[in-house]
């Protein structure tokens, strides 16, 4: 499992994480693809939450929200933020970060196309991030969307769309013993990126 030196990872930063999440995936680790995501407010207030990542290439890392939630109030007051990814069967995470940009609004339909008759609704019904009286309103709202769609064409949302998190900053730890762990760093440059160990 130990990368005991930076010449054993790849040097490029996202073929390093596609492989992990691989193994992760091949390890039968449950929801691989769940990740904390840190986002901040203009003057540096930070929230955390757990979101799923949809996608990890060339174009960022993606994920898809209620647009007038906190993170997408966050998001577009300070385009910036960081991701975790924590398997614990590996002994491993991957930190992320660096900017934040919409996702189209095709890829965002194309996406919400592909979820559950049941999620589509609830993005149509949930307030997210408001207060509600109990969640019977919740389960009214429901029913209302569902009034609203009843032949379960759900239509993507205007308040509901995607996110792509483009790095700027990488860095792989695997744990070690004896709190030896190894951490390697990814930092981008106009050529490419500098891959460098830190302490742990």
């Amino acid at each position: 499992m130990h990368t005991p030196d930076t010449t054993a990872l790849d040097p490029n930063p996202l073929r390093q994480f596609q492989a992990w999440f691989a193994e992760a995936e091949t390890a039968g680790i449950e929801a691989p693809e769940s990740i904390a995501l840190a986002t901040a407010t203009k003057d540096g207030r930070p929230s955390l939450r757990m979101v799923l990542l949809k996608h990890a290439d060339e174009s960022g890392f993606g994920f898809y929200t209620n647009l007038e939630s906190r993170k997408a109030l966050e998001l577009a007051a300070n385009p910036v933020a960081a991701l975790l990814a924590y398997w614990q069967a590996l002994g491993r995470q991957v930190r992320v970060e660096g900017t934040v940009e919409p996702a189209s609004r095709e890829a965002s339909a194309a996406y919400f196309a592909t979820r559950s008759p049941g999620s589509r609704l609830a993005a149509w019904a949930s307030p997210q991030s408001r207060p509600i009286p109990d969640r019977g309103e919740l389960q009214r709202l429901v029913e209302d969307a569902r009034r609203r769609f009843p032949d379960g064409d759900v239509p993507l949302p205007a308040h509901w769309g995607g996110y792509r998190l483009v790095p700027d900053t990488y860095e792989f730890w695997q744990q070690g013993a004896d709190r030896l762990h190894d951490r390697i760093r990814y930092n981008r440059e106009d050529a490419g990126w500098r891959r460098e160990r830190l302490a742990p």
